[in-house]
């Protein structure tokens, strides 16, 4: 029997014996607040892991308007984790628990009947907070044109922009003031990307050109690479803390895979017939090429043979994101932001995070895609090249997707003027957050997978509270469209470039 010590009164959570006992369920017809469920309501459950899709514990009678914290007692107390407590999201088909058992899956479900057994499958939390950003700590000027692009390093110790002025700027973070200028390019900096050792950044520019410089002191590694015949438009560093490979992708229709060790094109991904737009190195040994010939190819990144192609879209492919990207991203760096003593041990720790992160969902890596055909697709890509489902919704061309740390969630920016989120394991509907006023260019979640900000057309950033659904904080300051959003690793910062040239750091 578990006590009830996790409940108010005299109420108990008793193992469940179909052979002994049915489910007598008091439920209201009207949506009934958590107050006013009867105390005397109680349903069958029992938890699920998401990892091995198996029962955890037994059946439990537990009152009706059991609670997500109460649930969250109960959960840790079956897994013995009373000590050290983990934090998880509690769902039941699909409908996260967000006020209690009644409101969320049974007052507005008219198809529960008195021997539902109801499975509650849960999902671990980051253990760490991010709190909002609230406020504009620093107003970078230097750049003499638009701030096209903004990254955080790995481990969230800096910062990088690139510009329409030619130029790569370093900033301190500590100090909010320039470290270093790079500059070399012969026209628009679109593209900046950090190697996972945090040592090196590459920079993709409308000249056609790749730079590699050193994020130490800024000095270039060597001439640039010219391989590519038009734009530069994405980057994106194989997730091996090596640090040595990286894939490009161009308007030319081609996406090169460079050895920055050697300097040379390793491979040439053709098969495109149109401009590449984004580039994805993932956990799975896949390289994935988005093309605005309306397909998705996958690649194999050791021999750059095609494994398959992912077609479905209607228009434009604009912009691709996988469930592993954060984990790949930061690598070995989690919010304690920790340092290695060799570059072996900080591999170790990159690959357990990546597969501490693959294994949480019980998942192999997705991928989704954005278009101008205003729809959505998530693919199974390391094993089928059947989209798992159609996100339909936005009433505009889907400018920008990114999966939660997580993986559990997918945010998508939009010129319908609107953010949506989606499930991130079935493609469902979610919610959708407006309030901009203009075309929204980007969406980038906190590390915590709580909140995510978001850029727009109309000068604003908007920070947003996931679960309610709400926007927690405008950001006003820019003044015209806002082109570049990021939020640290670490989860302190926020930063912001757009046409007014200006990089902004927000902070709570």
């Amino acid at each position: 029997m578990w006590d009830s010590t996790i409940m108010p009164g005299d109420t108990k959570f008793r193992p469940y014996d179909a052979s002994k006992s049915k489910l007598v369920l008091k439920k209201d017809p009207a949506s009934t607040p958590q107050s006013a469920v009867p105390s005397t309501s109680t349903v069958v459950a029992q938890f699920i892991s998401p990892i091995t899709a198996q029962p955890t514990g037994p059946p439990l009678h537990l009152p009706a308007s059991t609670t997500p914290q109460q649930l969250h007692l109960l959960l840790n107390k079956l897994l013995a984790n009373e000590a050290d407590p983990i934090p998880y999201s509690f769902y039941i088909n699909d409908a996260e628990i967000v006020k209690s058992v009644y409101d969320d899956a049974i007052a507005t479900n008219e198809s529960v009947s008195t021997e539902t057994l109801f499975t509650i499958l849960y999902h671990p939390q980051a253990v760490f907070r991010v709190r909002a950003v609230t406020r504009c700590s620093s107003s970078l000027a230097g750049h003499t044109e638009a701030v096209l692009t903004v990254v955080f390093s790995p481990d969230g110790r800096q910062l990088a922009s690139g510009s329409g002025d030619t130029t790569v700027r370093i900033w301190d973070l500590n100090t909010s003031t320039p470290q270093f200028t790079l500059k070399g390019h012969k026209n628009w900096v679109q593209v900046v990307a950090y190697s996972p050792d945090c040592k090196t950044i590459a920079s993709g520019s409308m000249d056609a050109t790749i730079r590699l410089w050193s994020a130490t002191d800024g000095t270039p590694l060597g001439d640039a690479l010219r391989s590519h015949t038009q734009v530069v438009t994405s980057i994106a560093w194989s997730p091996d803390h090596d640090s040595r490979y990286f894939v490009s992708g161009s308007k030319d229709g081609t996406a090169k895979i460079w050895d920055a060790a050697t300097r040379r094109c390793v491979h040439t991904l053709c098969g495109h017939s149109g401009p590449v737009m984004c580039v994805k190195w993932g956990g799975e040994g896949l390289v994935y090429t988005a093309s605005r010939d309306k397909s998705i190819k996958v690649w194999a990144a050791a021999s750059g043979k095609l494994v398959r192609t992912l077609e479905g879209h209607a228009h434009w492919v604009n912009h691709l994101a996988l469930s592993t990207d954060f984990v790949n991203r930061t690598g070995p760096y989690d919010h304690t932001m920790p340092t290695y003593a060799t570059p072996e041990d900080a591999k170790a720790a990159a690959a357990k995070r990546y597969n501490e992160a693959k294994n949480s969902t019980a998942h192999p890596e997705r991928l989704v895609s954005a278009s101008d055909d205003f729809t959505i697709y998530l693919w199974s890509p390391t094993t089928s090249k059947q989209p798992i489902a159609r996100l339909t919704g936005h009433q505009q061309a889907v400018t920008h997707v990114s999966f939660s740390p997580d993986g559990r969630f997918i945010a998508s920016a939009s010129f319908d003027k609107s953010v949506k989120i989606w499930d991130g394991l079935s493609g469902a509907f979610v919610r959708n957050l407006r309030g901009h006023v203009g075309n929204v260019y980007f969406a980038c979640w906190a590390p915590d997978s709580r909140m995510l900000v978001s850029g727009s057309q109309d000068s604003m950033l908007k920070v947003w509270d996931v679960r309610e659904g709400k926007s927690k904080v405008d950001l006003p300051g820019h003044a015209d469209e806002v082109f570049a959003v990021d939020w640290s690793p670490d989860g302190r910062f926020v930063a912001s470039g757009g046409r007014d040239k200006v990089l902004k750091i927000w902070r709570h």
